[in-house]
């Protein structure tokens, strides 16, 4: 009689074991699948622009070789296939990275035309501290855009300048 008593607390207990076993198990998948890194925090990052604000750039998604920030900046179209561009538009970037930029521009550019272009990156009062970028480029791709009469224009740099407005100290220039 002893043992009859016994064995059913013993199934009693067997499956109290098992429910708290598998709940245990719950607990730790959950627990792992929290702990776990995302696996898009596992991929190569791209290389490029540093110290970009996290809210400005693309997902890690990208496949660009390099990250491209969402900046609106001062453009100005210099020259057009070695033309000097007449009207002095205020044009500004829709994304740019180290290696390019995409702009809207209200006449089409074909692939492969050289352009010059210059980039305002710091603008400072009274041009002290002011930072220019003045880039020989290349149109990559030309296409059209939710403005009427307007195309975006993608550029990939070929040779990058820059200026500042003020003269650097001393201290930092090479002698």
């Amino acid at each position: 009689m002893r043992t009859a008593r016994n064995s059913k607390i013993m199934d009693q207990s067997d499956s109290s074991r098992s429910e708290s076993a598998a709940i245990k198990e719950l607990s730790a998948r959950s627990a792992t699948t929290v702990v776990d890194a995302p696996s898009w925090t596992t991929r190569a990052k791209p290389k490029g622009i540093s110290r970009v604000p996290t809210h400005a750039v693309r997902p890690v998604e990208e496949r660009r070789g390099y990250t491209r920030a969402k900046l609106s900046l001062p453009l100005c179209v210099k020259r057009i296939a070695g033309q000097r561009e007449q009207k002095n538009q205020s044009l500004r970037t829709s994304n740019i990275s180290s290696s390019g930029v995409l702009f809207l521009f209200p006449q089409r550019i074909e692939p492969g035309t050289p352009v010059e272009i210059e980039v305002c990156l710091i603008d400072r009062p009274f041009g002290r501290g002011t930072v220019k970028m003045s880039t020989e480029a290349h149109v990559v791709r030309a296409g059209h855009c939710s403005r009427p009469g307007w195309h975006a224009l993608a550029l990939c740099f070929d040779d990058i300048t820059f200026h500042r407005e003020e003269p650097l100290p001393s201290r930092f220039q090479r002698q």
